[in-house]
């Protein structure tokens, strides 16, 4: 679970997935209410994974044709990685940049 960057308090897991939806740039901290963003590193790879296996499903469609394993990573695959996620989110107090 990711730690405030200026209170130290550790975000619970329900905290940090909603926060990880608001579209502002930046999430809010419960306990202080300071802005905390996201770390370049994490918004590349919550960015990419998603990506990733949208792309696996899709080229296994194009080349195996539909089939009930496709499904399934559809409706567990991706929601997993959403599920996943929170657990791995790292903040940092001011906003950097991608590259």
């Amino acid at each position: 679970m990711p730690t405030c960057q200026n209170c130290h308090n550790k975000w619970s897991w329900k905290q940090t997935f909603k926060g990880s939806f608001t579209l502002g740039g930046g999430m809010t901290c419960p306990y202080c209410k300071e802005k905390q963003y996201l770390t370049a590193r994490m918004r590349k790879r919550s960015t990419l994974i998603p990506f990733v296996i949208v792309a696996i499903i899709m080229l296994g469609n194009l080349f195996l044709g539909p089939s009930y394993v496709s499904i399934f990573a559809l409706l567990v695959l991706l929601p997993s990685v959403f599920i996943i996620n929170p657990f791995f989110v790292e903040l940092s107090n001011e906003e950097e940049p991608l590259f």
